[in-house]
């Protein structure tokens, strides 16, 4: 296999784990959490037929936290559940299956099974595996990377799919009504139908060191905007003043992450959430957030409406596959 997989670790660190899972002290958990309080980032409820109140509340969130959630969103609960447990199957299936997946040596894609998603600080790996692969458009999907096992995976992700748009348009009107832009701007400049849903499911196994490791290190996501359901560990922190919280789920709600990309077009006025992942010394976490992304050729910058002599571009053009290769390798913007 070449590669050791974080659950295979899991299944032998008792006490102890890998010197390379252990954070720089400015990193670790118990030392970085801000103890006895959670955050309770705002949750905002899309049904409610007061649209130019929602827009309030998102734009509010947006720009100032980079993260919300959002309930009565429209995607059945049954739909959210079959999406979870074949999530969840998938991982406890023996390892030689999930390795027919794996991204092969020197991959280009993002998708397929793997552990290493970005180059290393340090040497310090993060405690989760994952699996990548889009879920729309129909003509970026590569079904050699959805699993065959169980048989029920393929229609229980085309659902949830088919309920995502829904949500996705939402959003995307909103925060381009909030910005003075007519409803469809936003959606049209990161690619409109053309935008591509990137699923990832993170696995976190459990982890005898949950003070000392981390899951996922702080981050911004690349994509657009980023829509996500949890399992029932708690997990995410978001960065708020300079300060690390744990993010509290409401249930059935998605949480959803301002990207880069919609900070770029807003040029600055919405914030991508700086984020991480925490594991659990008892329980497994995962997650299924969703990628929304303007198609790789496409050149994203900020709105020519948005721009003029009094508030001058702050960001770039640049093509979304450029700004992934650049933030993923860690090499100069």
């Amino acid at each position: 296999m070449g590669v050791v997989r974080v659950q295979e670790i899991a299944n032998f660190s008792k006490e102890t784990i890998p010197e390379e899972f252990i954070r720089t002290t400015y990193e670790q958990p118990a030392l970085t959490t801000v103890q006895g309080t959670v955050l309770e980032v705002p949750v905002i409820d899309l049904s409610d037929p007061d649209e130019e109140k929602v827009v309030r509340a998102i734009v509010d969130a947006s720009s100032n936290w980079g993260m919300f959630q959002v309930v009565n969103h429209g995607i059945p609960r049954e739909t959210v559940g079959k999406l979870k447990e074949v999530g969840k199957a998938f991982f406890e299936l023996p390892p030689h299956e999930k390795e027919a997946y794996a991204k092969s040596p020197g991959f280009q894609s993002i998708e397929g099974y793997g552990t290493k998603l970005q180059r290393e600080v340090e040497g310090k790996k993060a405690w989760v595996d994952h699996l990548f692969h889009k879920i729309w458009p129909p003509s970026e999907i590569n079904y050699q990377f959805w699993p065959k096992n169980p048989p029920s995976y393929r229609k229980n992700n085309e659902e949830y799919a088919k309920h995502m748009h829904g949500v996705v348009n939402k959003l995307f009107r909103c925060l381009s009504l909030g910005l003075g832009l007519e409803g469809n701007e936003m959606k049209e400049a990161m690619g409109g139908d053309s935008m591509v849903y990137l699923l990832k499911i993170n696995y976190y196994p459990q982890c005898p060191r949950p003070d000392l490791a981390l899951g996922v290190p702080a981050h911004t996501d690349m994509s657009a905007i980023t829509i996500l359901v949890p399992n029932d560990v708690q997990g995410l922190q978001a960065c708020k003043d300079d300060h690390w919280y744990d993010v509290e789920y409401i249930p059935n709600a998605l949480i959803v992450h301002i990207g880069d990309q919609v900070e770029i077009v807003s040029n600055g006025k919405y914030k991508s959430v700086l984020h991480r992942a925490k594991v659990n010394k008892e329980k497994t976490r995962i997650s299924w957030p969703v990628f929304v992304e303007p198609p790789s050729d496409l050149e994203v910058g900020p709105h020519p409406k948005l721009v003029n002599e009094a508030n001058p571009p702050k960001f770039e053009s640049k093509k979304y596959s450029q700004y992934c290769f650049c933030k993923l390798n860690k090499t100069p913007k």
